[in-house]
């Protein structure tokens, strides 16, 4: 039958009970942090701080000391603020920084001082890794000067670069990467850091002479972040200053050839079996126009694609795994649809795969079976970039033939257009089935809605998506919708809601769907306070909800996150005190844990539990650092009890080294369990440009220990080289006897030549 939206009287009707739960646990959240009132100091967001680039002749040299002349001739930026812990005030330390550009690359550089050297924290020692707990410089650019998304660079003081692409103002792809480079040192009182960022590496359209700019800075063993622009402490591509006067850049012929040969040597052994493959691959950029590029892959390579973290899964619905593989992430900003991760995003009450829930594009469902084993890409071409207030991205590839499908042609074609002062309208479509031989399709279209001054300093955001798919013996029933409303705040009150329909045969091949035949009311209300002095800098309370119910009649999850108290202290010190209440309602059973001996299996019922859990952790900055939490209370028609732990040790700038355990005591009367999942990691830096990592994961649930162990070279920016051994051993009869299991070889150099 046809597709009918629900009146909004008869969504809200239905979920009135759970929102007046709701309603009476906001007002106990609110009386509870309102013994304190919020003296907020104002940061003036109504001038547009601007900078002029200066140009020059002879590029400095990038080696991490600020002696060349030139820098001389770039305007000194020093206006920086404090957004933690005050908001606006004078930063405890002074940050100097100067902008260069010459016809091929962006030149940063950044004197920032410190009247303790000795203390700069930089636990991080190898490229694309994140800073969080790092002292460390921030540059944001906005080429298109939309206010939209951009490109966010950081190093610290090992000159470590890790780069990332805002997918929207409200989150950022991690595991983006591009070509850049980063020199750091340590003098008198300051350390010092030189950035190049070539112009070949960005998208950018040579007629907007004005970029959007931002820069940040923390130190972390006194919690302070501090910005150039930011708006109620925060800062993102729709919070930035400008910079001026960008002129005459060269973007060359805008062609990148990234050849790369990988040789792999598989072996399982029960039964015995053993596989070499010789894997010549190209991947081929092109810039179409100034800031649309197009990108030609053959024969596609991921031997050298880091392992996943291993996950437990207590529940019956499917986990959700982040994309990690180069080709996929270029350009994913541009891919995603009416932002149905973030919609609940940082909600306690829901899970990852649930927030991801009825993507109709999710990129690790190309190059791999459902079981997660590779299949070949054997060539594939993208489209992407913006064209005027236009922002592209189209995908095809072809995949080969694994197990019993055919060989697949896959598309993606995903536009939206900029409207308003800071809104996106758009549609999506795909086409193509990568794990069966089955026709599909879906057909989507969202709208993004974002007003950065709602009232006085807060940001107004909402979000509506409808999609449909198309799949030959399922009819009717085949569309997802849904919708979202933000208040986001660093501090005071922020809140939000959100709502979702998958309905029963909606099907996105190419997507990700965690269940289906349901409706998902999210919400959450939360109020961050921050101290004016003492040890602690912030408070939090807050309540977190999702009620999950089927189309066709009747609760199937609930849970409410009482977020009693979150604390943290000047030097990131952590604690947090939480209550949950779920309730469960399951229809068909399901086994929750199985081993060789038996199964235990969750009955058809209607269940109600709560939780109370607490977790503390240390300043990820210290030489030890290390968090722990607990959790117990019912569970389904049993009891639960969880420990979580993690250990760090950054011995030095080439030494890291982390261990975490994860260990639930599950008591049913139909049978108890306990899980187990360890994980140990160690980095070694040999030099700024050599590293040995070593990743060990072990659960009681498959009895087996997976060891990955990768030598990477990086000579500089573009150019790696790896061997990677991934090495699996098991205990099928679960009589502490491991055995080899497979065995994954593989070494692989690529490089880039750019035009």
């Amino acid at each position: 039958m046809p597709c009918q939206f629900p009146s909004r009287f008869s969504i809200f009707s239905r979920f009135s009970p759970f929102l007046r739960r709701l309603s009476a646990y906001s007002i106990f959240a609110v009386f509870a942090v309102n013994f304190v009132h919020a003296q907020e100091e104002i940061v003036d967001t109504t001038v547009v701080k601007q900078f002029r680039v200066s140009r020059v002749e002879t590029p400095p040299i990038i080696d991490g000391v600020l002696d060349d002349a030139v820098w001389q001739l770039a305007e000194k930026i020093t206006d920086f603020h404090q957004i933690r812990p005050g908001n606006g005030v004078q930063p405890s330390e002074a940050t100097e920084l100067y902008v260069l550009y010459d016809d091929d690359a962006m030149y940063i550089g950044a004197r920032m001082y410190d009247s303790e050297p000795d203390l700069i924290a930089a636990p991080t020692i190898r490229h694309g890794q994140g800073l969080p707990s790092d002292d460390r410089l921030v540059v944001i650019l906005d080429p298109f000067n939309t206010g939209r998304a951009g490109y966010r660079f950081e190093t610290n003081l090992n000159g470590v670069r890790h780069d990332a692409l805002y997918q929207n103002i409200n989150s950022f792809q991690l595991d983006w990467n591009t070509i850049w480079e980063a020199a750091t040192s340590v003098d008198g009182n300051s350390w010092v850091a030189e950035i190049e960022i070539p112009f070949k590496s960005l998208p950018f359209d040579p007629e907007v002479e004005t970029w959007g700019f931002n820069f940040g800075r923390g130190i972390r063993r006194r919690g302070e972040e501090m910005a150039w622009v930011s708006q109620n402490r925060t800062y993102n591509p729709s919070i930035l200053g400008q910079a001026t006067g960008l002129t005459g850049m060269d973007q060359g012929v805008g062609l990148d050839i990234v050849p790369s040969v990988a040789v792999n040597r598989q072996r399982g052994y029960q039964p015995s079996s053993s596989d070499t493959d010789y894997s010549p691959s190209l991947d081929a950029f092109y810039r179409l126009t100034p800031s649309l590029n197009a990108a030609l892959t053959l024969n596609t390579d991921f031997s050298a694609t880091e392992v996943d973290n291993r996950q437990v899964n207590l529940t019956r619905f499917n986990l959700f795994f982040p994309e990690k593989r180069d080709f996929f992430l270029k350009d994913s900003d541009l891919f995603q649809f009416g932002n149905i991760g973030g919609i609940a995003g940082g909600n306690n009450a829901t899970s990852g795969g649930s927030r991801e829930n009825a993507r109709p594009y999710f990129s690790r469902k190309l190059g791999l079976s459902e079981t997660g084993a590779p299949v070949d890409i054997d060539y594939g071409g993208r489209i992407s970039g913006r064209i005027g207030r236009w922002n592209i991205g189209t995908l095809a590839i072809h995949q080969d033939e694994f197990a019993a499908v055919g060989a697949s042609d896959l598309l993606v074609a995903r536009m939206s257009a900029n409207v308003l002062s800071d809104s996106t309208v758009g549609f999506i479509y795909t086409d193509g089935d990568p794990t069966s031989d089955v026709d599909n399709s879906v057909i989507g279209t969202d709208f993004q809605y974002v007003n950065n001054n709602f009232i006085g300093d807060r940001i107004l955001q909402a979000d509506g998506w409808y999609q449909q798919s198309d799949t030959p013996g399922l009819n009717g029933d085949d569309a997802s919708f849904g919708f979202g409303v933000r208040l986001p705040a660093s501090q005071g009150i922020r809140t939000r809601v959100g709502y979702k329909e998958v309905q029963s045969n909606f099907n996105p091949a190419m997507g990700f769907v965690n269940r289906s035949n349901i409706r998902d009311f999210t919400a959450d209300i939360g109020y961050t306070y921050f101290f004016k002095e003492g040890v602690l800098q912030s408070a939090f309370a807050g309540i977190d909800a999702q009620r999950i119910e089927v189309i066709d009649g009747g609760l199937q999850s609930e849970t409410i996150a009482l977020r009693l108290l979150e604390l943290q202290s000047d030097s990131n010190e952590r604690f947090s005190l939480g209550y949950n209440v779920n309730k469960e309602v399951v229809q068909l059973p399901f086994t929750i844990y199985s081993d060789a001996d038996r199964q235990v299996v969750i009955q058809p019922g209607s269940y109600e539990f709560d939780e109370q859990q607490f977790s503390v952790s240390t300043g990820g900055q210290r030489q030890f650092s290390g968090s722990f939490s607990y959790l117990s209370g019912d569970f389904y028609n049993g009891e639960r009890t969880n420990l979580n732990g993690s250990l760090s040790w950054n011995q030095s700038r080439y030494f890291a080294m982390g261990l975490s355990y994860d260990w639930n005591d599950i008591e049913l009367p139909q049978g108890d369990f306990i899980t187990r999942l360890s994980t140990l990691s160690t980095q070694v830096a040999f030099s700024s440009t050599l590293y040995w990592i070593n990743l060990l994961q072990y659960d009681n649930i498959s009895e087996e220990i997976g060891i990955n162990t990768r030598l990477q070279w990086i000579p500089r920016a573009g150019q790696e080289g790896f061997i990677v051994l991934n090495y699996n051993v098991q205990d099928k009869d679960r009589n502490n006897h491991f055995e080899a299991a497979y065995s994954d070889l593989s070494m692989k150099f690529r490089y880039t030549f750019r035009f």
